[in-house]
């Protein structure tokens, strides 16, 4: 973890918000090119050389602009590599490259445990969601959701007094569902909001995924109260069992299909929920303890490109044929270009800054 002087800041800003710079793509430039700094000069370059002329790239005025609409409201963008980034996120492969963060952020240095269902939630889910959130919070944890109708909002009710966070799907100046205005100021007054989309970015459907990352990756487990086949809540907690996090769920009756995803939890090993103790009881060991982080490759050095042009481009044409509509493992990839991985990794690269590589979960990619 290391502090960034104010113009590496801006500039890991800038990466973060160019056109087709994901997580994934954000850590790959970092480890390759060692710094914010130089990955933005890298990087239209590699666009070129991956078959797009032009990349949109924030300037560092509009990094000032963004900067200082944040401490106007009282927030702070928060990168990856800072000793004040939740060490939950930090653990993921990636990290979010970085968030906007506003309210009592000394809450997100605490435990935290998510608790996310159905926005048409029955009434009685949505009393046990609010109770088992004011539980949990008493017990020093912080409880996240994402402050959408229904479990969302009974379970920050629930953890006002006690802690609780609330991740955005757009920006963190920006409330949705618009009823919700009251809780919003609540949260932003005795608890904490997060996202990592920019400001004034009002959500879209492809961000929430995202923001359903971000709520499994800050906690050590994830509470399911009620949730039908395909919702928001399971991708939470599937992102939750890729992230090595716990698995709660609260079972429902058969014959409501809200609660059907939840009972599929429960039959696939989640623990069973009926009170706060059941989610304590598994996460009292872990309280406390550090997350386990991945090994990541480390940052420094120049991209490991291919020293000859027709080296390069070989490499490039074999890649290429590699690639399909299916996804296909990078390893693979690699085994049958016959290169080095980081040359591999680069082609990627380019091709991913190009509009022209879509990622997959299970390090796949394939042609977008």
């Amino acid at each position: 973890m290391t502090s960034l002087s104010d113009s590496e800041r801006r500039a890991w800003w800038r990466l973060a918000r160019t056109q087709n710079v994901g997580p994934v793509t954000f850590a790959n430039l970092i480890a390759h090119c060692g710094s914010a700094s130089a990955a933005l000069e890298a990087v239209p370059r590699l666009a070129r050389r991956g078959g797009k002329a032009e990349l949109r790239i924030p300037t560092d005025a509009d990094a000032k602009r963004e900067f200082d609409a944040l401490a106007k409201m009282g927030a702070r963008m928060i990168a990856a590599c800072e000793p004040d980034f939740p060490a939950g996120l930090a653990a993921l492969d990636p990290p979010p490259p970085l968030i906007n963060a506003c309210g009592n952020l000394h809450l997100l240095k605490r435990d935290m445990v998510a608790i996310v269902g159905a926005r048409n939630a029955s009434a009685l889910s949505r009393k046990l969601a609010q109770t088992l959130a004011a539980d949990l919070a008493a017990a020093e944890l912080v409880v996240v959701s994402g402050l959408a109708r229904g479990i969302d909002t009974a379970a920050h009710e629930g953890a006002l007094r006690g802690g609780t966070c609330a991740v955005l799907a757009g920006g963190i100046d920006v409330i949705y569902p618009p009823e919700n205005e009251a809780l919003y100021e609540r949260i932003r007054a005795e608890g904490a909001i997060v996202s990592e989309m920019p400001l004034g970015q009002a959500p879209q459907a492809r961000h929430f995924p995202r923001r359903n990352r971000i709520i499994a990756g800050l906690s050590r487990g994830v509470v399911v109260a009620e949730a039908a086949e395909g919702s928001g809540s399971l991708i939470t907690a599937s992102y939750a069992l890729e992230q090595g996090r716990e698995v709660f769920a609260v079972p429902g009756s058969p014959l409501d299909p809200r609660a059907r995803g939840a009972n599929r939890l429960l039959r696939e090993g989640a623990t069973l929920t009926e009170s706060a103790e059941d989610v304590l009881a598994v996460l009292k060991p872990m309280l406390g303890q550090t997350f386990r982080e991945p090994e990541r490759p480390s940052a420094g050095g120049k991209p490991d490109l291919p020293e000859l042009e027709t080296e390069a481009e070989r490499i490039r044409a074999r890649v290429e044929e590699c690639l399909g509509p299916a996804p296909v493992e990078v390893d693979e990839i690699v085994r049958q270009c016959g290169a080095s991985a980081g040359a591999v990794l680069i082609v990627l690269l380019e091709l991913e800054l190009a509009g022209r590589l879509a990622r997959h979960p299970g390090n796949k990619v394939s042609w977008a």
